[in-house]
């Protein structure tokens, strides 16, 4: 997933790229459901295993509401956060039926079927054809006990708005401008409640603009972190 953002930034600064539980080549979760409260803690054991205080948080789509669960719970250890790609707002009753619906319908038939489906959503039409074999790979080699139980975890989602004005560190708000899952009105929401934030919109990107066009999220990735989160230098005597 963040595997260009690894290779662009490892170099200068220590990147840490989360396997989220049930996702990869992390267990599936044993329960039913796995709340983003869970997800949040395990970045906190993760984060205490690699003995790092603080850090500037980044996450999409479901990995932007992790961010913000984590914000909640441990807003001491972030210095700045990235939301690419995703929205506060609570889970509505449609919502709800409808993610647990496609919970029970990765476990009877696998992730196949939804990742045919949902493809042309998740990269647009017009990525390079690696792109949209890299995130079908992904899809399709899910756990669908994993997927199904973030499922369900997700149609409980609480309602982030009022955190995000109350946010007290810097923020990115990235998006794709062909984005269908969370629109540009979304992000642009989202810049407008916060108190410190950037918005970048992505042109000719859907909903994963970090993996369609990584040059240009990086870009906006590295000057975020440069003149926002990097201390400024002492001024000369």
């Amino acid at each position: 997933m963040w595997n260009p953002q690894i290779e662009a930034f490892s170099a200068t600064r220590q990147v840490i790229a989360p396997d989220l539980r049930g996702y990869g080549t992390s267990p599936a979760a044993l329960d039913t459901a796995t709340p983003l409260s869970r997800f949040a803690r395990d970045i906190e054991e993760l984060l205490d295993e690699a003995r790092v205080e603080s850090c500037v948080l980044a996450g999409l789509s479901m990995g932007g509401q992790i961010v913000m669960e984590y914000c909640q719970r441990f807003p001491e250890r972030v210095r700045g956060v990235v939301l690419a790609d995703t929205f506060p707002a609570p889970e509505t009753p449609e919502g709800r039926l409808a993610r647990n619906a496609m919970a029970d319908r990765l476990l009877a038939e696998g992730m196949g079927g939804y990742a045919d489906e949902v493809l042309a959503k998740m990269v647009a039409p017009y990525a390079d054809a690696s792109v949209k074999a890299h995130v079908h790979r992904m899809m399709t080699t899910t756990d669908p006990r994993g997927a199904a139980a973030a499922l369900r975890g997700r149609a409980q989602r609480p309602d982030y708005r009022l955190l995000l004005t109350r946010l007290a560190v810097p923020a990115l708000v990235v998006v794709g401008a062909d984005d269908e899952f969370t629109p540009v009105s979304d992000a642009e929401a989202m810049h407008a409640a916060l108190p410190d934030s950037t918005l970048h919109v992505i042109e000719q990107a859907a909903h994963l603009p970090n993996l369609e066009r990584p040059a240009e999220f990086n870009r906006a990735l590295a000057g975020f972190l440069a003149t926002r989160i990097d201390p400024a230098p002492d001024p000369a005597p």
